[in-house]
């Protein structure tokens, strides 16, 4: 019956809405675990990426499947003067509190880090201390991606499939993500302003203080342009020398 209802022309066309808006959603996902991967050895990083890329797999199909029960997270739970704070309010805005924090003190540390041995040697991380934080930003991130899906389609097995195809989507590109940061350190401080300009989004999302997302997307795939010209240049005078 799954099959039947996502093979109907509604089905396909919702279907490829929602992998390439979960594909979307899930870029500031893939760049956090990416960056928390670059302080495991290399062994244990496609392990980790594996593990949290099927965590937020996992905590999108759970939401889905308990759609009438998030449906209250929006519900206000308690009023600060004329201010209704609900469920959804206080994840979207502790969890954007967390990603600042977390995101701030690594570009502090990238500013403050003279590249020494025992410097790299500090940031070294376990894989039980990664997965725990991408599982906090798994969540976080899963929350807000599936309320927008929901609000785009109600059919719960095109839903379901999206997730699961964008998510071998993005552990096929996860990867790459991965190297093309690590190749290129001005590369992964674009890529936490980009986090700290979704943690922003977050707060103010929990705050009730909406702003379209589209605009971040465009500055930073704007900002990408520059760098990746920056990059071309570099190497041309590289070799020119």
């Amino acid at each position: 019956m799954m099959l039947l209802d996502i093979l109907t022309p509604e089905g396909i066309l919702s279907l490829v809405t929602l992998v390439f808006l979960e594909i979307i959603l899930g870029i500031d996902n893939i760049i956090f675990i990416a960056i928390i991967c670059g302080y495991l050895p290399a062994k244990d990083q496609k392990k980790s990426r594996t593990i949290g890329l099927m965590l937020a797999m996992i905590f999108r199909i759970i939401l889905l499947m308990g759609i009438s029960y998030l449906v209250h997270f929006t519900q206000p739970l308690f009023s600060i003067v004329t201010f209704q704070v609900s469920g959804r309010d206080l994840i979207l805005f502790g969890g954007g509190v967390f990603l600042i924090y977390k995101t701030l003190k690594e570009i502090i540390h990238k500013l403050s880090s003279h590249e020494s041995d025992s410097s790299k040697k500090e940031k070294t991380m376990t894989v039980s201390q990664a997965i725990v934080q991408i599982a906090i930003i798994d969540i976080i991130f899963s929350f807000d991606s599936i309320l927008t899906a929901v609000g785009l389609s109600r059919d719960l097995p095109v839903m379901i499939s999206a997730v699961v195809v964008s998510m071998f989507v993005m552990l096929f590109f996860a990867p790459y993500v991965s190297e093309f940061i690590a190749r290129f350190p001005t590369m992964k401080m674009l890529a936490l302003a980009f986090l700290v300009c979704i943690g922003v989004l977050l707060v103010l999302e929990g705050l009730h203080l909406h702003v379209e997302k589209n605009y971040v997307y465009f500055g930073m795939a704007f900002s990408l342009v520059v760098e990746l010209l920056n990059i071309r240049q570099r190497r041309l005078q590289h070799k020119s020398n």
